[in-house]
């Protein structure tokens, strides 16, 4: 790995880290460390960065903002990527704004509302970068970021390409992508509002965040999706798992679909406490939990 370390530092001039704690870089604060971890300063520079990886085979994935992401605690053999450098964020004509995939979501949706663009309010309640809300199709209060988006910038080794949202397959908190592209940018179709409107309508996103998710500790969000016409938060409660702990991880006495790490979880515990809900909440109700957080790494 010390000379893999070295070839890529000839060609690329971001941050280069060896054995980096994951457990740094997720919400969670937990997971083992990454071979190396990268952050490119701009697209040439993570463009060299892949092509290295890629002729010496070496495994990557992009880890955005940290948020969604559970890494076990072996950590990941490979390269964890950063795009925190490439967060521009620019209108664009006729209700377009492009967005680099490390732009924080609320200042996607500020810029819109400064310029009296509707649509993507509820974006500024949710924590994390552009990149990831895409990933995973985040939503919430009925809209989901799928439903503004025009098209994505897609990175692989032949370069960068502009795809148009029809030619993606996505749906509830998924996007299909294969694993050696990845998400550059996204360029967003938002409608003309009122921007009194828009700020009222963001104001109350916030504040309803404020009421039922100010959990406290370390925590991922939504840690499984809401089965259909159901409520994961409330068959977790139904299944009497309000409070229940694992290790150092806890299922909040806030909100139920928040696993917490509240003593120094290792991701283990949050390993072991998931799997003990979905066996609970199947025992008493009959549905099967499906994780909404991304897990990878090694134990």
């Amino acid at each position: 790995m010390d000379q893999l370390f070295k070839t890529i530092r000839t060609v690329f001039s971001g941050k280069l880290l060896q054995q980096e704690p994951l457990a740094h870089h997720t919400s969670l604060r937990v997971g083992g460390p990454s071979d190396l971890f990268a952050v490119p300063r701009d697209r040439e520079d993570l463009q060299r960065l892949l092509q290295v990886l890629d002729e010496q085979q070496i495994p990557r994935m992009v880890i955005g903002g940290g948020y969604n992401l559970l890494v076990r605690d072996g950590g990941f053999r490979g390269a964890a990527i950063s795009l925190e450098k490439l967060q521009q964020l620019t209108v664009l004509q006729d209700g377009l704004i492009r967005a680099e995939a490390g732009g924080r979501n609320i200042d996607l949706a500020r810029l819109a509302e400064a310029h009296g663009l509707c649509g993507i309010e509820f974006l500024v309640g949710i924590p994390g970068t552009v990149g990831g809300a895409v990933r995973m199709n985040a939503g919430a209060h009925g809209g989901e970021i799928f439903d503004h988006l025009a098209s994505l910038e897609i990175m692989d080794e032949d370069g960068v390409r502009t795809c148009d949202k029809k030619t993606f397959e996505y749906g509830y908190r998924r996007l299909q992508l294969e694993p050696n592209k990845i998400i550059i940018a996204a360029n967003f179709k938002l409608a003309a509002g009122n921007r009194e409107a828009i700020a009222t309508a963001m104001d109350a996103c916030l504040q309803k965040r404020r009421e039922v998710q100010q959990v406290r500790f370390p925590n991922a969000g939504s840690f499984f999706k809401n089965p259909a016409g159901q409520s994961a938060w409330r068959l977790i409660d139904q299944a009497g798992l309000r409070g229940m702990a694992v290790g150092g991880a806890q299922v909040s006495e806030v909100h139920c679909n928040f696993l917490i790490n509240r003593w120094n979880a290792t991701a283990t515990d949050f390993l072991n406490l998931a799997a003990l809900v979905k066996e609970k909440v199947f025992a008493a109700s009959g549905v099967e939990l499906e994780e909404e957080v991304r897990i990878t790494g090694e134990d």
